[in-house]
This record gives C-alpha cells, sequence and structure tokens, in this order.
C-alpha cells in the first residue's frame, strides 16, 4: 500500500501537522505587533514569564525560564544574550549560589509591558474567531499538553 492510500500516513491527518500549522499561522500573526516592540516571538514569551514573575515579586532564575517556556540552554541562553543587548533584562548570578543566574528586568524591560499589553487584544481582533472559542482551544490544548506529560515515551 503506497503511503498516499495509507490514512495514518496522511498529511491533514496527522495531529503534530495541525498544531505545527496552527503555531506557524499564529506566530506570523504576532510577527508585526511584536515587531513594533523590537522583539521577536520567543522574546516576547520570555518577557512575559519576566514581567509575570516581577509582578508576583519573585525572582527568575534561568532554569525557572527553561521549565516554563520548554526551552533547553542551548535555545535560551541565546534569547536570553540578545535581550541583555537590546538592554530589555539583565543576568547577574546568585550571591548565594554562583551555579545560579538570576534575570531581572531592566527599566526599559519593565516599561515595555505597557506597550505589549496591547499585542493580545490586537491580535483576537484580527482573527475570525470569537474570545470564547480561544479560550476553549486554549483550554483543550493545556489538556493535550498535560496528557503528553503524563504519557509514558515510546522508544
Amino acid at each position: 500500500m503506497a503511503a498516499s492510500d495509507d490514512p495514518l500516513l496522511a498529511l491533514d491527518n496527522q495531529l503534530c501537522f495541525a498544531l505545527y500549522a496552527a503555531y506557524r499561522a499564529v506566530a506570523g500573526r504576532y510577527r508585526s505587533h511584536l515587531a513594533a516592540l523590537g522583539l521577536t516571538y520567543p522574546q516576547y514569551l520570555v518577557m512575559l514569564v519576566l514581567w509575570e514573575h516581577a509582578r508576583e515579586g519573585r525572582v527568575t532564575r534561568v532554569s525557572d525560564l527553561g521549565e516554563r517556556l520548554r526551552l533547553d540552554s542551548g535555545t535560551l541562553t541565546p534569547l536570553l544574550k540578545r535581550l541583555t543587548a537590546q538592554g530589555l533584562i539583565r543576568k547577574q548570578r546568585a550571591a548565594d549560589d554562583e551555579r545560579v543566574v538570576q534575570v531581572f528586568l531592566t527599566d526599559a524591560g519593565a516599561a515595555l509591558k505597557a506597550r505589549a499589553r496591547q499585542v493580545p487584544a490586537r491580535l483576537l481582533c484580527d482573527l475570525p474567531v470569537s474570545p470564547e472559542q480561544v479560550a476553549r482551544l486554549r483550554q483543550q490544548l493545556r489538556s493535550l499538553l498535560a496528557a503528553m506529560d503524563q504519557a509514558v515515551p515510546n522508544g
């Protein structure tokens, strides 16, 4: 049986492709809004975590960012380097443990939050779906992610 005759191998039947294509489409919508802030989509995600932690009065470690964003250090390190070069964050080693690197917002990074507040609303205005549909989809994706985290890995 040829792959094209096998529904299990049809591209449009792949969950991974639907997620990948949706991610690319959504990230593409963010791109123009984030360009005005001088951020890429991954940089925006880092800033979201830092703004969240600052609001809660929490110190953010590089390891916290990696865990929260599900990024390895090889991906996260260049992101943080670029945000540092842009003057939005600063890094420093923890006084009580030199192995721990902490990340702090600079004044410019904290100030950027006010401008970034418009991004989610603008994105929703651009999409032909209701806020309720977006909320349901987000919850379904979180449920899928939780199930994937609990599943025994194949291999």
